[in-house]
């Protein structure tokens, strides 16, 4: 019954851009740009008629945009497990930038001068080294007079640091951190988690000089890429989600909620370690449908059409084409499939991998 069910969907294909309001590609692909997740049922319902704007201005800022921001950028500097910072000055990261008493710039500055940092990278050697490619883009092997200079001040001697002078690992972060390629590199890595392509040089350049000038605009920047004509018109390319973006959405979308951190951490490091994380994903989906908490009908609803094309807005954020249409119909009815069948194709299929 799975089996023909997944036969009836198409490969991942591209679809127009969306920025009607209340636009179901649209209200998926920004809660899962922003905030690392799909959107609870809950917000699917109260998006309903709200303008592209109004919906990025509602989630932007929140202390889930800004704790799902500090996830990935945990993530970037491999900072998880056992390596996950501790510190009370770096926990409530999420919570000040929320009041709008730090900015991001400042919160990678207590980010890597964190000693789980220090220990995910112990010794002069590979701090530095991490620092300059994460932190500038610079590749060591191609400076090592800068790679050098920085060893030399991380082990506490003065010394002089892309023309800045310094005696230790807190000036080595300052240093790079003062640095404008710093906050293009930023900026880089957000305009890729909203575009998934590099950020263009011009505006590039223009976030530079905006985050110089006022470090605080760095969630306004977001707010503009996120409600631009640009990221519609991304929509238009399917881009495959993260792994933390697909563990999340498949807890809220089929039990509503976020994992927990235990269940969290299980799953994407399970994932993250298989080649093909396809069938330990379907197992997943398996064992969170047979949980008394999906809300699953046990029959066929009444109204099954109805029923089938809400579950693909929800879940691909599409409506099925008529041939998918019939297909889940026949199988709900003479078929014999449960509904449980119907949301394990949807979620098992390579398209919701992609938004």
């Amino acid at each position: 019954m799975l089996t023909r069910l997944l036969l009836a969907l198409p490969a991942v294909q591209g679809a127009a851009g969306a920025d009607a309001p209340g636009d179901p590609r649209l209200v998926r692909a920004l809660h899962l740009d922003l905030l690392g997740r799909a959107p609870t049922r809950a917000e699917r319902e109260e998006s309903a008629g709200v303008d592209p704007r109004g919906l990025v201005d509602r989630i932007v800022g929140t202390r889930e945009f800004w704790q799902a921001w500090f996830e990935e950028e945990l993530y970037y500097f491999l900072l998880i497990d056992t390596f996950r910072p501790t510190a009370p000055a770096v926990v409530e990261i999420p919570d000040r930038l929320a009041e709008g008493a730090l900015t991001a710039p400042e919160a990678i500055h207590r980010i890597l001068l964190s000693p789980n940092f220090s220990g995910r990278n112990p010794g002069a050697d590979t701090f530095v080294t991490v620092v300059l490619e994460q932190c500038l883009g610079t590749t060591v092997q191609e400076s090592p007079m800068l790679l050098a200079a920085g060893k030399k001040m991380y082990d506490g001697h003065a010394a002089t640091l892309l023309g800045q002078a310094g005696r230790g690992q807190a000036d080595v972060v300052k240093i790079v951190l003062d640095q404008p390629a710093f906050l293009r590199r930023l900026a880089d890595r957000q305009w890729g988690r909203l575009f998934g392509t590099p950020l263009p040089r011009e505006e590039g350049r223009r976030a530079e000089e905006r985050l110089r000038a006022d470090p605080r605009s760095f969630p306004d920047l977001v707010r503009e890429w996120a409600a631009s004509p640009a990221y519609v018109e991304r929509l238009g390319r399917p881009r495959q989600k993260g792994p933390l973006q697909f563990v999340r959405s498949l807890y809220v979308d089929l039990l509503d909620r976020l994992p927990t951190d235990e269940e969290f951490r299980w799953t994407r490091n399970a994932t993250r370690a298989l080649s093909d994380p396809g069938p330990l994903r379907a197992v997943l989906a398996r064992l969170l449908l047979a949980s008394p908490k999906a809300a699953v009908p046990k029959s066929p609803p009444e109204d099954a059409t109805g029923w089938v094309r809400g579950e693909f807005l929800r879940l691909l954020a599409r409506e099925p084409a008529e041939r998918e249409l019939r297909s889940f119909l026949a199988s709900l009815g003479e078929g014999g499939s449960k509904p449980a069948d119907v949301i394990e194709a949807l979620v098992t299929h390579p398209e919701y991998g992609y938004y």
